[in-house]
């Protein structure tokens, strides 16, 4: 026996394969760790397996002490086979299946419909996702997609005439473009467009209802919808020509309904109604064929247009005139700038007393912060080519005469000051957008 260092406990048996590298005589046999140099010693030939030759793996049970390692028993190598199968200990008893656990993978971008929890797709949804029926049920009932596709096109029914489609008043507080509630706009009516379709005989009704829906494109887009139908399921097609005809001799009479509804409601919520709103009801009486309850809708409409149109025009009149008469110049021709209307003019008086007392404002005693602020307005007001600026500002700077310069096509009496030939009139100018009209820095004070 050959002896090793081992950093084991002495007297501690392991088990290692080993390799028979050859025979010495007919008692022994030497050998060394497979595939290694260390450990290595001899073992006796009554341990060797029958068959066994030089070169041989083997197991071997040994044990090792201070003095080396020393082969108790030399065993064949195990098959990889069963290598596990050997050593793996069985378990009798009822097997037990653990929760399965499922891993979605969400994309980068925007997850589409049918891949969210609450779409259509369910498959790979935990079951810890699923929301408690009393929380689904507090939605309350969905409208299957055949009621809002049959409630939507309103088409016409085999008899010929176009479908019915129920129409009522709009709810009150409705909501309008952009999620908010305007409380200025009262809610619809329909008096007048029942009472018009009480008229009617019943074949009439479903046309009319139709013109009440977009007009005479709605009638022919749901004529051809149920043409398409007809054509698909195998049926006689309609003619559209006598319900044309029908709808032509119906439009009048839904029309001033339709306008009648529109203005007996502006005229019950009086200064409510939004001015945009009265004066688009003002405009279309032109467009519709007034009876004796309609002409006298209209005459009051207008009268109450006219009155609203006077006062603001008065204001902004008053406005320019306190500003001026307190001299803030400034004030007078930025307010000279909104009117109330875009066709509503100063009066000669005035836009002559305005553009004085700006001309007078832009002198060169002026500091050139307000004169170039009061230039700006001047560019924008209704009296910029009868301004006559005094003076340029003593130290003005480039950035000041530049902006003179850009300024004097606007206002011709610029160039002069300046020295330089008169520009051409630019173009129009843009109108400024409502928006920018209100910011703070635009904003009289």
């Amino acid at each position: 026996m050959v002896g090793g260092g081992s950093s084991l406990s002495p007297g501690m048996a392991h088990r290692i394969e080993v390799e028979l590298t050859s025979q010495t005589g007919d008692s022994t046999w030497t050998w060394r760790a497979a595939g290694a140099k260390q450990p290595r010693g001899t073992v006796g030939a009554d341990l060797v397996p029958a068959g066994a030759a030089v070169g041989t793996v083997l197991r071997a049970e040994v044990e090792t002490t201070l003095d080396g390692t020393t082969v108790t028993a030399l065993l064949p190598a195990r098959a990889k086979g069963d290598a596990r199968a050997k050593d793996r200990i069985e378990v009798i008893g009822t097997p037990q299946r653990a929760p399965d656990v499922n891993v979605v993978l969400a994309s980068k971008g925007r997850r589409r419909r049918d891949d969210r929890p609450d779409g259509p797709s369910q498959e790979g949804r935990r079951p810890a996702e699923r929301k408690p029926r009393s929380e689904d049920r507090s939605r309350g009932p969905r409208s299957g997609s055949g009621q809002r596709d049959r409630a939507s096109t309103g088409a016409p029914s085999e008899g010929g005439t176009p479908a019915r489609k129920r129409s009522g008043p709009a709810r009150p507080g409705a909501r309008e473009s952009g999620g908010r509630e305007n409380p200025r706009r009262p809610a619809a009516s329909t008096t007048y467009r029942n009472a018009a379709l009480a008229t009617l005989r019943p074949e009439q009704i479903p046309v009319a209802e139709q013109l009440l829906r977009g007009g005479i494109p709605a009638v022919r887009q749901a004529i051809e919808e149920q043409n398409t139908r007809a054509r698909a399921e195998g049926r006689p097609e309609v003619t559209p020509g006598p319900l044309l005809a029908l709808a032509e001799e119906l439009r009048p009479l839904i029309t001033l309904a339709t306008w009648k509804d529109r203005a007996s409601v502006a005229r019950t919520a009086g200064k409510d109604i939004p001015l945009r709103e009265l004066r688009s009801i003002v405009a279309s009486a032109s467009t519709v064929t007034l009876d004796e309850e309609g002409t006298e809708l209209a005459s009051a409409l207008r009268s109450a247009l006219d009155q609203r149109v006077t006062a603001l025009r008065e204001r902004w009149v008053e406005r320019i005139t306190s500003s001026l008469d307190e001299g803030r110049v400034l004030d007078a021709v930025r307010a000279s700038i909104r009117p109330p209307e875009p066709a509503t003019r100063l009066s000669a008086e005035l836009a002559v007393r305005l553009a004085d007392a700006a001309g007078h404002a832009m002198s060169t005693e002026t500091s050139p912060e307000a004169w170039q602020a009061l230039l700006e307005v001047v560019v924008e007001s209704p009296v910029r080519r009868t301004v006559k600026p005094q003076g340029i500002p003593a130290g003005a700077d480039e950035a000041l005469l530049g902006a003179a310069r850009k300024a004097s096509g606007y206002v011709p009496e610029l160039a002069r000051l300046l020295g330089i030939p008169i520009p051409p009139p630019p173009g129009p100018r843009r109108p400024v957008p409502a928006r920018a009209r209100s910011a703070p820095g635009r904003r009289a004070s």
